[in-house]
């Protein structure tokens, strides 16, 4: 949940920040939720991942359906799975202020394609996503 530390705007020709070019943060669901449930939610909604909250509301993860699908295919599932039982990626998540270029550049060199961005006190407000 520990943001990405913002940097200095110089270091970013452009002088935007990942709020700039944020998308809508899309679903946001508790990480408590069974795995069975946030699938079918992510099919219904025709939504590629879900914005996981912890108890406080704050952003706890991302998920995506395909990552839901392993999880469910593995010899390890059990019916009451819960979102926070399966691995994914829980940070640190992309500053609002943080220069654009910079968190580009540290999502790439994470492997994410999608990373919420999140406020000062940790919660959600959306997400940013590379283009191929």
């Amino acid at each position: 949940m520990t943001p990405i530390p913002p940097r200095t705007r110089q270091a970013d020709d452009t002088g935007l920040t990942a709020s700039d070019a944020m998308h809508a943060p899309g679903p946001q669901v508790d990480d408590h939720m069974a795995v069975d449930v946030a699938l079918s939610l992510l099919i219904g909604a025709r939504v590629p991942h879900l914005l996981l909250q912890d108890e406080d509301g704050r952003c706890a993860g991302l998920v995506t359906r395909a990552q839901l699908a392993a999880h469910r295919g593995g010899s390890w599932y059990r019916d009451r799975a819960r979102l926070r039982d399966i691995p994914l990626d829980r940070g640190p998540f992309t500053s609002s202020v943080a220069a654009l270029g910079e968190a580009v550049a540290d999502m790439r060199v994470r492997g994410l394609d999608v990373s919420p961005v999140i406020d000062e006190h940790g919660y959600a407000l959306g997400i940013l996503a590379l283009t191929p």
